[in-house]
């Protein structure tokens, strides 16, 4: 699990193919002599798992199957990433839960000033689409953002100077690509709500079963 508070904007040291996908090693200020092999670490929001290091720099083995529903794709050398280590129980959540598990891909439509922050405009797949809720979280390149204004399949969110400098956001234009992580919570919810909602059961409010209480004297 991780939070969407990104850590450090690493950088693409290589990306070379490999028959089961791709190997990628990455450049990163994050405290390597403290990252296990094996450790779970989210690049531009999909999760990875550290299979070598050095001084410095970390390595990845990248599945077909991510490079199939992710932008892990299109990365060359020289690239920038998202980089957030995995949620600890001494961590805060300063985002939302995020499993780094990624839904799609979506794009940037506009970007448009608004002082010295700016409003992005993104679109979505609509199966992606189905979850934004207003006011909600979504995860775009590993980035825990809020979400406004829905129209459809797109939506608006707000990125803060200090999103648009630590992040790989603030470099990306309109058309640009990014990996999108619907909010786990409204997931779930869909998931136990779903079957009943398609059923025609009407859902109110659960009833509590109370079970009489014993006479007095018998046996508990």
């Amino acid at each position: 699990m991780f939070t969407g508070i990104i850590e450090d904007l690493g950088t693409v040291a290589a990306i070379k193919g490999s028959p089961a996908g791709a190997v990628l090693t990455l450049r990163t200020a994050l405290p390597t002599a403290r990252i296990k092999l094996g450790e779970s670490i989210a690049i531009n929001g999909a999760c990875m798992t550290v299979t070598a290091k050095g001084k410095g720099t970390i390595m990845m083995d990248v599945s077909a199957e991510s490079l199939r529903r992710t932008v892990l794709g299109d990365l060359k050398p020289g690239d920038r990433v998202n980089l957030e280590r995995c949620l600890t129980l001494d961590k805060l959540i300063g985002g939302h839960l995020v499993s780094g598990h990624v839904d799609g891909v979506g794009r940037i439509v506009s970007i448009v000033p608004e002082g010295d922050s700016r409003l992005y405009t993104f679109e979505v797949p609509a199966a992606q689409a189905r979850y934004l809720v207003e006011k909600g979280s979504v995860t775009l390149d590993g980035v825990s953002l809020t979400v406004f204004k829905i129209r459809g399949r797109r939506f608006s969110v707000a990125l803060i100077p200090h999103t648009l400098k630590m992040t790989t956001l603030g470099r990306k234009g309109p058309g640009d690509r990014v990996n999108v992580e619907s909010d786990l919570l409204v997931k779930y919810v869909e998931r136990i709500l779903g079957p009943a909602s398609r059923n025609g059961r009407k859902l109110g409010p659960a009833r509590a079963r109370i079970a009489p209480a014993p006479p007095i004297g018998d046996a508990l």
